[in-house]
């Protein structure tokens, strides 16, 4: 009789950077015997996973909402199994600290976000001292790149190539969270992009706080333009992608980089947060709206196609009518192909949150409000002047919320822009193409979010290109269960390379 297999639960807030540590927790509990619920058939699977993990982000007010909300419906679980093990991580606990562990003590463990690697020893420790285990460190020890992984994707992956950042944003807590920058070297980075290809993925995403101030640690300016550059000599990989860089360390090189390499995605994540000089000179952003602008327009110089998104925080301390209508300016002129926006919200241990002159909350969503509206407008004209275009899109997974209801399929084109497209009537099976295939369809509609290729059903453009990435998504599909989450299996850690760091001597432990 084989024993019913301990699992796991990984819930995932926030960013990337938290995707992937998710990825990197899963592929620790992994290794430590745990099996992820989601991989169960659905009748085989619990009310709950034996150990529910929470990786938590702090950047919005609303985070602690959130996480105490979520760890308040699993109160009841607890007290009904004790064996029950809950884990809180990421930046939200970085920050909270024992304070997790007071407002909530049905918690088992709280590791931070320099320590991810700890989980599975807190988990244990927790269990056999029958108490909370609160495990913080101030600083990075190991780079997460060292650390199992199980990845959610078969065609798609996620490389840090730092963590950490230098900047001082008065309204980010991110650097007190996250620490100061640390990189990695090029070669380590290469390595593990070349492992992933070997895995079937064709599609990766180069991760950063600030991803272009890569280098700083070794002394390297030009570090990142050559980083690309050196992706474009990666055999099979398809898609590069990065986020985020800052406007304040671009350099023309990355646009060199960019143009130069074609497998260097023409898409580009750039924060703008405010168009107001006066309000950048406020949350120490070290740029101004006319060098913002410039480095938009050398971009189109030589990437034409280039489908630029940004972050706006609407409302921060002391903006005036003036500043939002200078936003509202900058907005127009970048013509960005989509907007995260934000209200400002405070956040404790930022300088900004003692800042004199909070904005009324009326006034911050009504201005809110007509970002949003100026924003949908020019997405919408930027979306619609693309009807009629032939893209390539990587088929995917859980991007079409209503495919089922529409029957197409969804994907992102190159320049990272959302396509819903149809399939051609009486198609086989065999032809249709699989999450991980390329696609190349025809626009026929333009929306503000999103696009619409139902060129397949009127006669025009529809082909189908097998790719690794598919072939890797449909081996997954083959060995799981029916109603279950097939997922890759785990991949070790990348070893660091090079010569190993010199370590003083030390006497021997016993002290003999």
């Amino acid at each position: 009789m084989t024993a019913t297999p301990k699992t796991y639960d990984v819930r995932t807030h926030g960013c990337q950077m938290n995707v992937h540590d998710s990825e990197r927790l899963a592929g620790l509990l992994e290794t430590a015997g745990y099996t992820d619920i989601a991989s169960l058939p659905e009748q085989e699977r619990g009310e709950v996973a034996d150990v529910v993990v929470f990786n938590t982000c702090a950047v919005r007010e609303n985070a602690d909402n959130k996480l105490y909300g979520n760890l308040g419906m699993l109160r009841p679980l607890k007290q009904r199994n004790p064996d029950l093990q809950i884990a809180v991580g990421g930046c939200m606990a970085q920050k909270d600290r024992a304070t997790i562990v007071e407002k909530a003590p049905w918690v088992d463990v709280v590791f931070g976000t320099h320590n991810i690697g700890s989980l599975p020893a807190l988990l244990d420790r927790a269990r056999h001292n029958e108490e909370a285990q609160v495990e913080i460190l101030e600083s990075l020890e190991t780079f997460p790149s060292t650390l199992p992984t199980r990845r959610d994707s078969a065609y798609s992956g996620w490389t840090s190539i730092s963590v950490g950042c230098n900047n001082t944003c008065t309204f980010c807590i991110v650097p007190a969270l996250r620490g100061k920058e640390k990189d990695r070297r090029p070669g380590e980075i290469l390595a593990e992009l070349e492992a992933l290809v070997a895995q079937g993925v064709v599609e990766v995403t180069l991760l950063g706080q600030n991803v272009n101030s890569y280098g700083v640690e070794f002394g390297d300016r030009y570090a990142f333009g050559k980083l690309l550059r050196s992706c474009g000599e990666i055999e099979g990989l398809e898609r590069v992608r990065f986020t985020s860089p800052h406007p304040a360390a671009f350099t023309d090189d990355v646009i060199d980089a960019m143009a130069a390499t074609p497998n260097v995605m023409p898409s580009l994540h750039m924060p703008l947060q405010s168009g107001s000089d006066r309000v950048l000179k406020a949350m120490r952003r070290s740029y101004r709206s006319a060098k913002f602008l410039g480095i938009l327009e050398r971009v189109r110089e030589q990437i034409p196609d280039a489908a630029i998104t940004t972050d706006i925080i609407v409302g921060f301390p002391g903006e005036t009518e003036e500043d939002f209508e200078d936003t509202l300016r900058v907005v127009r002129e970048s013509r960005f192909s989509s907007a995260f926006t934000f209200q400002y919200s405070i956040r404790p241990g930022t300088p900004a949150a003692t800042m004199a002159d909070q904005v009324p909350k009326e006034v911050v969503q009504e201005r809110y409000e007509r970002l949003l509206a100026a924003q949908e407008e020019i997405s919408g004209a930027g979306n619609r002047a693309l009807q009629g275009r032939e893209l390539e899109v990587l088929v995917a997974t859980g991007e079409g919320r209503k495919d089922s209801q529409t029957a197409r399929l969804s994907g992102r084109a190159r320049d990272n822009r959302l396509v819903h497209f149809a399939l051609p009537e009486a198609l086989p099976e065999a032809e249709r193409p699989r999450p991980g295939d390329m696609v190349t369809v025809g626009v026929t509609y333009g929306a503000p979010h999103h696009l619409v290729a139902d060129s397949a059903l009127e006669g025009g453009a529809f082909s189908v290109r097998r790719t690794r990435g598919g072939d890797a998504w449909a081996a997954l599909q083959d060995k799981g269960a029916e109603g279950a989450v097939a997922k890759p299996s785990v991949s070790l850690g990348m070893p660091r390379i090079g010569a190993p760091e010199s370590v003083a001597a030390s006497e021997p432990a016993c002290g003999a």
